[in-house]
């Protein structure tokens, strides 16, 4: 059975899900008659990198709020994320567009290497502190999971996938999605946002009997 997670690399809560969503497959026996796709959206698509930029100067321009209530959010975000054993470092955070980070994403799902860079990808960002916008930090990512870093390269150059980023993120637009992340079972169920590992785990329960009723 097909799940499909819409996502920005940028979106401290869709790593949260990641995690939420990952317990509630570990909890059931299905993990091996599941097919994750991973699919593009971006929370701010005409967002200039700028490393010069504090991530909750960025929030705080972005959402029109004082800056302190930006960082109390940040705060907030950050001990959510350790509940669920995730190392969020803010201070560090690099404001950088994440369109070609999402071209990687693609480029690894052609060698079945998606999750590995998706995991990678979110720690780069909110752990290590990592410009992902940065094509030498994109091509040490495709390399560390057996990715070839030049191909990548000429990837980005030519635009090759940028189409497919692109149908992804207007595909996303045409179901309604309006922020990530969102998890799509079967095309019959949808879990919006890290929801409790519980309503996650119930989701993969009634999607998989109904898949199995159909495909037995």
């Amino acid at each position: 059975m097909k799940i499909e997670i819409w996502s920005d690399v940028m979106c401290p809560f869709c790593y949260i899900g990641k995690r939420r969503f990952e317990k509630s497959l570990e909890n059931s026996s299905l993990n091996d008659s599941v097919e994750i796709e991973w699919k593009s959206f971006q929370l701010n698509p005409d967002l200039q990198t700028d490393p010069s930029i504090r991530i909750d100067e960025y929030l705080a321009l972005h959402k029109g709020m004082p800056v302190d209530q930006a960082k109390a959010l940040n705060t907030q975000v950050t001990q959510m994320a350790a509940e669920e054993g995730l190392v969020y470092n803010f201070d560090k955070s690099v404001v950088a567009n994440s369109f070609r980070a999402h071209v990687l994403t693609h480029f690894a799902k052609k060698y079945h290497k998606q999750d590995e860079v998706e995991e990678l990808l979110f720690q780069s960002y909110f752990t290590d502190g990592k410009n992902i916008d940065d094509i030498e930090v994109l091509k040490n990512l495709a390399e560390k999971v057996g990715l070839n870093a030049l191909e990548y390269e000429d990837i980005v150059a030519k635009g090759t996938l940028d189409d497919e980023v692109k149908m992804d993120i207007n595909e996303a637009r045409q179901m309604g999605v309006q922020g990530v992340p969102f998890f799509v079972y079967d095309r019959k169920y949808a879990v919006s946002g890290a929801q409790p590992v519980e309503l996650f785990a119930q989701t993969l329960e009634k999607a998989f009997a109904e898949w199995k009723s159909t495909n037995s």
